[in-house]
């Protein structure tokens, strides 16, 4: 599953590097990416869809960066990113033995998943654009920012649905409504009137 597909999304697979990946490594991979995609901008007309999608790479490229270039950022995204799928699996397993437990663990997930995107998925590609090397390499300015919020609210709530779409509540059985029984209340109602 990647990265798009787990809703966790993966800074690793982002930039193309290994989880032991060193800081040059990670730079000189960054830099390239940042590059290519820059000509591949300049080479295509820009449409706000490719626009979009572009923000989104350049802002997803930018905190693949600035987080895995820095040792206590990398730490606590790696055990970040690794709570919240823990939490996943053991809700999910404490949902299909109908345990106790099972709704303390669907409240820890769902806190643990919205601090993940948010901090994740908005806040650290908004104060990597900020960040001076990001800047450099990625033309990444004030104008940038302003447009990529709302593509980056999208993006996490898109994220955030993906997740959701596969966790043991999401299936809910149709309410059986007896159509017959109502109409006949409702004339009740009315001929009380």
């Amino acid at each position: 599953m990647s990265a798009d597909e787990s809703g966790y999304i993966n800074y690793f697979e982002v930039l193309g590097v290994s989880e032991d990946a060193k800081p040059g490594e990670v730079r000189n991979r960054y830099k390239r990416a940042a590059k290519d995609l820059i000509l591949e901008i300049s080479r295509t007309t820009l449409t706000e869809d490719r626009r979009d999608r572009f923000l989104l790479e350049m802002a997803k490229l930018n905190a693949a960066y600035y987080i895995l270039r820095d040792s206590e950022r990398r730490q606590r995204y790696v055990e970040d990113r690794e709570r919240v799928i823990a939490l996943e699996e053991q809700w999910r397993t404490a949902a299909e033995q109908h345990r106790d437990d099972e709704d303390v663990l669907r409240r820890a997930f769902d806190n643990a998943l919205r601090h993940f995107l948010s901090r994740y998925l908005e806040e650290l590609l908004l104060e990597a654009g900020r960040d001076a090397e990001c800047v450099e390499a990625s033309g990444w300015d004030a104008a940038h920012e302003r447009h990529a919020s709302r593509v980056l609210r999208h993006y996490r709530q898109q994220l955030y649905q993906i997740i959701h779409e596969r966790l043991p509540f999401y299936d809910v059985t149709q309410p059986q409504v007896d159509w017959m029984l109502r109409s006949r209340f409702v004339d009740e109602v009315l001929s009380a009137s």
